[in-house]
């Protein structure tokens, strides 16, 4: 479901032919906690079964609704999981359930779904939700025939409910299930987080407070490790990384010292479950008291508590729900009597499947290792993205002294390029930091390229990027032009500072310049030294990279624009809005905000519309007004075509329309632009731009001979970009090739892929390519391929 590829007309034909659900029955239930995010997976569920000719059932409340049968199995409809989308929690419920435990309650929910002929279940919950699913499945031929025997169900629906296929989706917002990169509910639980940290952060710099805030995580330290690397936060304490002895006394002088260096607050993060090195739980008075009495801080605490599973979903949530339903009715589709219970997984920014038990036995495993003590064992069984977390946070929180950085002579130039995206300063920040951490003297280009040939070049010391991860927008200044012109005087300026390595952050003008600056080599020396780009734009517009730095709180922006307009035409009913997003020629904004905020029709530049398309979608709408949803919602790509611009759309569904439903439109601009960058964002912008600056490191030293820096080979000058499951460094000369310069995009897009599923979620009939589904994998292997996530 990630791959630019073109779709292959075979699997297409497995999908709708042998892949079809007439006849079978899939039941859907939430388990466990709630996350936000769960109704959207429901729905994909739903939609998605009822798409291929399934029936599908909600089992209200859990594994309770299913023992207790009756009126908690509900046939589910195309209505019925309308507006669920941007509604947090779980609509059809979840409860704890003691019967499930016992045999004897297993038997009652096996006969509830015999009855009505279920025998595809599909479980959204935790580790423990999932493993009471293998369990019964493993029992199922027994349950059946102790029923049969009973006389409670016949020979008949005995051999037609055989085998019972389980798939397994996770909503949990503890990111705490291994397998996968992210569960459902964990990106939303971190924008509350984060919300109440940017508030609190305000507050406490009036009054030149500490705070100490405890976040949820009892035997998973995510949350708490993650919102302290996108808030800059001073001291962390989670369950997998106990502090030695004598923490008490570092966590004081590192606060200390921040506020003898004018830092005006501090910001201390414990994960509920946070406890030291002998077992013994640290809580948030304790850290309170501590800092009251030895530094004599004015010290408040704040418990988040359940504010965390609340709320609506972020647009990421609503993704990732979406793409791992459809998923997991693929799986159940394509199961055998030999297929294992498996779980709908994202690897990087794959959608994959894992037996599920494998799974479970690796998630029980990094408790065992917590409670023998081998907490960096347990930290590698989380995965390389709480891993890389760790190493990240360890290297941009501390400010090592002087003695102890590595000798370094050279010169590292930081510059902000295209338009500005939410999540560069976060990028800025960690490059800063890791080049000072790694020795180098940084400097900092304000204005982009064009401020770079003025000379407007300043050092950066450690202090002077504090606080800059919550910031929209560029701080150091982001300019358009172009280094050709002004190739002399930027030499000119590389010479005057010494500059030795440039590291770029910026969108598709960015590609050009460094491509710029590598075709100026063989004129200029000065520009013989290692080049990075750090991807960051709204537009998800830059070859090499399936996401950029920015596009997630962009997503997030028409997405809370959406779920308004959303409710306003629910109240006023028969109502269609048009909605016009940025993104230039690359339609990534309006397809994925389309599909998370449910759309009915998106129109962009990759995709060819004509007229008679557009009157089809205005039949839809005059169809779907018949209904119970009577409301409508059409995203435009500001430059899908010229000629059937937002005005004109508008005026055909208008005029079209008349009399059944009545029209807005909605031009949202530079809005997307704007705003504090996402959780996602931050950590994006500051985990690659850790990762840029360590590849500067290498080149550097690689490349020094004879008392310079020179590096003129094409694996000098490259982009770091996320493609399918990895991290990769890719030469800027390779990438041309792979590059339309005209609409500037890259000429092939994984997210296209995205696109037949928002059709079909949409209940238009479509082709669905679905030649990266039904592979089953291993979480071993995962485990080591895996050299990406953002978050």
């Amino acid at each position: 479901m990630a791959t630019g590829m073109p779709p292959r007309q075979d699997t297409i034909k497995k999908l709708f032919e042998n892949l079809s659900g007439a006849g079978k029955s899939i039941g859907v239930l939430t388990s466990g906690g709630d996350a936000q995010g769960m109704n959207g997976a429901v729905r994909a569920v739903v939609r998605m079964g009822i798409y291929v000719g399934a029936k599908v059932y909600f089992i209200h409340e859990g594994y309770q609704g299913m023992v207790d049968g009756a009126e908690n199995i509900q046939e589910a409809s195309w209505e019925s999981v309308s507006s669920m989308l941007q509604v947090g929690g779980t609509v059809i419920g979840s409860a704890r359930c003691k019967e499930f435990r016992l045999r004897e309650g297993r038997l009652k929910a096996a006969e509830n779904l015999v009855k009505l002929g279920i025998n595809n279940l599909c479980v959204i919950g935790g580790d423990g939700s999932l493993t009471g699913a293998n369990k019964f499945r493993e029992e199922w031929s027994g349950l059946l025939d102790e029923l049969l025997k009973q006389g409670a169900i016949d020979q008949e629906q005995v051999r037609a409910n055989s085998i019972l296929h389980i798939v397994g989706m996770v909503g949990s917002i503890d990111n705490d299930f291994c397998g996968t990169d992210m569960t459902i509910g964990t990106d939303s639980a971190l924008h509350r987080i984060i919300e109440v940290v940017d508030a609190i952060m305000t507050t406490a710099q009036s009054h030149q407070r500490t705070f100490v805030l405890e976040v949820m995580g009892r035997h998973c330290g995510y949350l708490a490790l993650v919102s302290a690397l996108a808030c800059g936060a001073d001291w962390v304490l989670i369950p997998e990384m106990p502090p030695e002895d004598g923490w008490e006394e570092s966590m004081c002088k590192k606060l200390s010292e921040n506020r003898a260096e004018k830092k005006r607050l501090n910001i201390i993060i414990i994960a509920e479950g946070a406890i030291d090195c002998h077992n013994k739980a640290i809580t948030t008075d304790y850290v309170k008291d501590l800092v009251i009495k030895r530094l004599g801080f004015d010290t408040r605490v704040t418990i988040l508590g359940h504010v965390q599973r609340g709320g609506t979903p972020s647009a990421f949530d609503r993704i990732l729900a979406s793409r791992m339903g459809v998923e997991a009715v693929l799986a159940l589709l394509e199961a055998s009597a030999t297929t294992p219970a498996c779980v709908v997984s994202l690897v990087g920014n794959q959608a994959v499947r894992l037996p599920l038990m494998e799974c479970v036995q690796m998630t029980q495993e990094v408790q065992k290792a917590m409670d023998e003590k081998n907490f960096h064992y347990a930290v590698k069984l989380r995965g390389r993205s709480f891993e890389n977390s760790l190493i990240t946070y360890k290297l941009l929180s501390y400010k090592r002294p002087e003695s102890e950085l590595p000798v370094s002579s050279f010169n590292v130039a930081v510059l902000n390029v295209g338009a500005p995206a939410a999540g560069m300063n976060a990028a800025v920040r960690s490059a800063v930091r890791v080049g000072i951490t790694e020795g180098h003297k940084m400097f900092a280009v304000n204005d982009g390229f064009e401020g770079f040939y003025k000379g407007q070049i300043q050092e950066m010391k450690w202090g002077d990027v504090g606080g800059w991860t919550g910031l929209g927008g560029s701080l150091l200044g982001t300019k358009r032009t172009l280094p050709a012109k002004h190739a002399d005087k930027i030499a000119e300026q590389m010479r005057k500072y010494n500059i030795n390595a440039l590291l770029v952050i910026g969108g598709f003008e960015a590609f050009e310049c460094l491509l710029q600056l590598y075709e100026l080599r063989k004129y200029h020396e000065e520009f013989c030294v290692p080049m990075v780009i750090v991807p960051a734009t709204i537009s998800n517009n830059v070859p090499g990279t399936d996401l950029t730095i920015g596009a997630d709180t962009s997503l997030n922006a028409i997405v809370e624009t959406c779920d308004r307009i959303k409710q306003s035409a629910s109240g006023t009913k028969r109502r269609v809005f048009i909605i016009e997003t940025m993104g230039g020629y690359c339609g990534y904004l309006a397809s994925v905000g389309g599909l998370a905020a449910g759309a009915d029709a998106v129109y962009i530049h990759e995709e060819p519309f004509d007229i008679r398309e557009l009157q089809a979608n205005v039949e839809h709408l005059t169809e779907k007004m018949k209904t119970s949803i009577q409301r409508g919602l059409i995203l435009r790509n500001e430059n899908c075509n010229e000629n059937f611009t937002t005005d004109f759309i508008y005026q055909l569904y208008s005029e079209e329309g008349r009399g059944v439903f009545d029209c807005r439109k909605n031009v949202l601009g530079h809005m997307q632009q704007g705003g504090a960058p996402s959780p996602f964002d931050r950590n994006f912008g500051t985990k690659v731009a850790a990762k840029a600056m360590q590849w500067i490191t290498k080149q550097l030293k690689d490349n020094f001979k004879q008392g310079k820096v020179f590096a003129n080979s094409e694996d000098t000058c490259c982009l770091l970009g996320m493609r399918r499951r990895a991290m990769d460094f890719q030469p800027l000369a390779q990438l041309k090739d792979e590059t339309d310069f005209v609409h500037r995009v890259p000429k092939e897009q994984w997210w296209l892929k995205l696109r037949p599923l928002m059709k079909i979620l949409a209940k238009y009939k479509t082709s669905y390519d679905v030649s990266d589904s039904g592979q089953m994998e291993h979480v071993a292997r995962i485990r080591h391929e895996n050299d990406v996530s953002a978050m």
